[in-house]
């Protein structure tokens, strides 16, 4: 389980096809101390297994489920900025909010209005994730735990503090690019709950 609090962000250094799998390295700095091959760590929200680990970086492979699921085919490039964070201890500090690492869906970003050292960013989600976004609620965005500030349309806004803008990949977000989204998980299971009556 994580908690949308990204420690770090990385840079993809290759992403190299193996038959249907993506095999991705990452360039990494203090988030690498004391992984282990085998461990989880979540590449823009979506968890995954380090399958290699060395001093200045981590390898993962993705299997074509997860690259339907979420935006890495297209973002998954070398140069390409990645917010990272590991599964969170069981003795931690519950900062976020209950993410999976499980990718919902792929969103667009349609804005990113910059106001002063702050911004708003606007996204645009698959039609079938908006009905467990309210406002107030909880939303990962490639793995960051934010607040729902308002729903527009087919779109939703969240709120970006200065200290997100300058420690995530949104700094480099741009109308039009891809997002993993990842629901509040609460919202799904209610569904579920309900749907019979």
């Amino acid at each position: 389980m994580f908690t949308g609090i990204i420690e770090e962000t990385g840079t993809v250094e290759t992403a190299d096809r193996h038959g249907s799998i993506l095999r991705a390295r990452i360039d990494a700095g203090p988030i690498l101390e004391g992984m282990a091959v085998g461990d989880s760590i979540a590449v823009n929200g979506c968890c995954l297994t380090a399958i290699t680990v060395d001093p200045t970086g981590f390898t993962c492979e993705l299997t074509s489920e997860t690259l339907w699921r979420t935006a890495f085919e297209d973002r998954l490039k070398p140069g390409a900025r990645v917010n990272l964070e590991r599964p969170m201890k069981a003795n931690g500090r519950f900062d976020g909010h209950i993410v999976q690492g499980h990718v919902d869906g792929v969103g667009t970003v349609k804005e990113l209005r910059r106001e002063d050292t702050a911004a708003t960013l606007v996204v645009e989600p698959p039609a079938e994730l908006l009905r467990y976004l309210v406002e107030k609620g909880s939303v990962a965005v490639d793995g960051i735990s934010l607040t729902v500030a308002a729903l527009v349309g087919p779109a939703f806004t969240v709120a970006i503090i200065p200290y997100t803008l300058d420690a995530t990949n949104l700094r480099d977000a741009q109308p039009g690019d891809p997002v993993n989204l990842e629901v509040d998980v609460i919202a799904k299971y209610v569904e579920r709950l309900l749907a019979p009556r």
